[in-house]
């Protein structure tokens, strides 16, 4: 997606990534005393579209970026139909910023406890994976990833996938999607705030016309219950708001949940 959804220059990514990650006056501010999230829910779009909006979570990690060494990345299979969850076989994934090591030891853990298949077929392409990984090469010093592709799951598979990778404050969640699609501005408004309410208050029930991570966002959801996790609403927006015009919007918000 390098050159379509981002831009496919080293310096012209470092730049626009650290324009994003200063907040705009008087808007998301950044709390007196700062928490390490556990996990991040955040938009896929092209950055014009989207970046502003998953920046708000992004940022939040910038204080305890040195202690964090494992990122846990999931996120909706687009273009390959599949059943379950998917991790690659490769051994590193790479953007204009450089090469990430892939979890060997957890994706192995995942393969053994039958929570997982390894292919690669549904990461070649998966745009709600790959525009993450900038942002987190900019503001993570040194970290391994572990990408999970998710096609027809329940939520409970999604949770046991991740209560197996949990791990400590060293293990970083982030779960990928956007919400409403192709509505008008309106609309999408009254979905989208609809879809808000229902993550605050960690309902695991989203339907897919809602989030098109919704096997994902679901199965965080779940563990969030489980585990008594806070969740925090970080920005509500759409491409109405940052770029496009408002007859055929698509949203996206932004989550941070802590422990």
């Amino acid at each position: 997606m390098a050159g379509l959804f981002y831009p496919d220059d080293r310096s012209e990514l470092e730049s626009l990534l650290r324009g994003l990650l200063v907040p705009a006056p008087g808007s998301d501010l950044e709390p007196q005393e700062p928490r390490l999230p556990k996990a991040l829910v955040v938009p896929h779009a092209g950055y014009v579209y989207s970046g502003a909006v998953a920046a708000s979570a992004y940022r939040r990690l910038v204080p305890f970026a040195a202690d964090i060494r494992h990122v846990v990345l999931v996120g909706p299979s687009h273009r390959v139909p599949m059943r379950g969850l998917a991790v690659p076989s490769a051994d590193w994934f790479e953007t204009p910023l450089g090469r990430i090591a892939i979890d060997a030891d957890a994706r192995q853990r995942l393969r053994a406890l039958g929570l997982a298949g390894a292919t690669d077929a549904p990461h070649a392409a998966e745009h709600s994976l790959e525009v993450q990984l900038p942002f987190l090469q900019l503001i993570l010093p040194e970290f391994d990833l572990l990408p999970i592709a998710v096609g027809e799951a329940l939520p409970q598979q999604v949770a046991r996938t991740l209560n197996a990778l949990w791990g400590g404050p060293e293990t970083l969640i982030v779960i990928s999607t956007d919400l409403s699609h192709y509505h008008t501005y309106g609309e999408a408004r009254q979905l989208d705030e609809a879809t808000s309410r229902a993550l605050l208050a960690l309902r695991s029930d989203l339907a897919l016309e809602q989030a098109c991570g919704a096997a994902a966002v679901n199965g965080l959801m779940e563990v969030a219950r489980q585990r008594h996790l806070e969740i925090e609403l970080l920005d509500l927006r759409n491409s109405g708001d940052t770029a496009g015009d408002r007859s055929r919007v698509v949203g996206y918000g932004a989550y941070a949940l802590y422990t």
